[in-house]
């Protein structure tokens, strides 16, 4: 059984915000593991913890695609206008 609350993975959440790409998407994986593992403990709250599992996705969604915008992707997907022919 982890000794895990919402509360870390709340902080888990907040934190990859300041990290690397590679670093953020490991912190919130692992975040969203606990949060898989709290779903079957009955003193969680339900709803708080399916709000966060929201928050989580959407966040590793945000970390790749910055990712891949920072790469260079982003710029030939959306070519600058002086750029086109």
């Amino acid at each position: 059984m982890t000794d895990t609350t919402l509360a870390d993975v709340e902080r888990a959440l907040d934190r990859a915000a300041d990290l690397e790409t590679e670093e953020a998407v490991a912190v919130l994986r692992t975040a969203k593991q606990d949060l898989a593992d709290l779903g079957s403990n009955p003193d969680v709250d339900e709803e708080r913890r399916r709000d966060l599992e929201t928050r989580l996705e959407q966040r590793i969604r945000e970390v790749s695609e910055r990712d891949a915008y920072d790469s260079g992707l982003g710029a030939a997907m959306n070519p600058a206008e002086d750029d086109a022919p």
